[in-house]
């Protein structure tokens, strides 16, 4: 179905904007991130952040919708963190559950990379968990360039977590 949902397995087209986080419909996305992270992460290795932490003047989020017949619905978010002039964190990487396994999240990995160049950064790292609930994740991460890393940023060392960075 061009430009919407679908039953198959192609890869929807995504219309990706910068997101203000007024709308519900993100608070409510954000929401089953945590509960996902909460589920499957020990408490003390939960990094992901709420709508509050989000709002913060360092960080610029990007929803991305599909559109049908049906109207606009969410697809998936992608947040980039200002650690410094030269490097920032991918935070809040998510796609909607019926969604996953059809390219959302390379194209907004894509996204979030390109506004990480044009921010004139040089280096993108990101935190995920080592279960296997982010096997599909850490993957995805490795075949667009992330490589293993040291803590980085306010992160110490924490066996729950995988840190992965590349260079633009």
């Amino acid at each position: 179905m061009p430009g919407g949902v679908s039953t198959g397995s192609e890869v929807p087209a995504l219309r990706i904007r910068l997101d203000d986080l007024r709308d519900a419909r993100i608070a409510r996305f954000l929401e089953e991130h945590l509960a996902d992270m909460r589920r499957v992460s020990p408490p003390e290795s939960v990094h992901a952040l709420d709508l509050e932490g989000l709002c913060r003047p360092e960080i610029r989020f990007w929803s991305a919708w599909t559109h049908d017949d049906q109207g606009e619905a969410l697809a998936g978010t992608v947040a980039l963190k200002r650690l410094d002039d030269g490097h920032a964190e991918l935070k809040s990487m998510r796609t909607a559950t019926h969604l996953r396994g059809r390219g959302v999240a390379v194209q907004l990995l894509a996204h979030a990379l390109a506004e990480a160049r044009t921010a004139g950064h040089t280096r993108v790292s990101l935190e995920t968990g080592t279960q296997p609930f982010f096997a599909p994740a850490r993957a995805l991460y490795a075949r667009h360039g992330f490589a293993p890393c040291p803590p980085f940023g306010d992160y110490g060392p924490d066996p729950a977590s995988c840190f992965m960075t590349r260079t633009l």
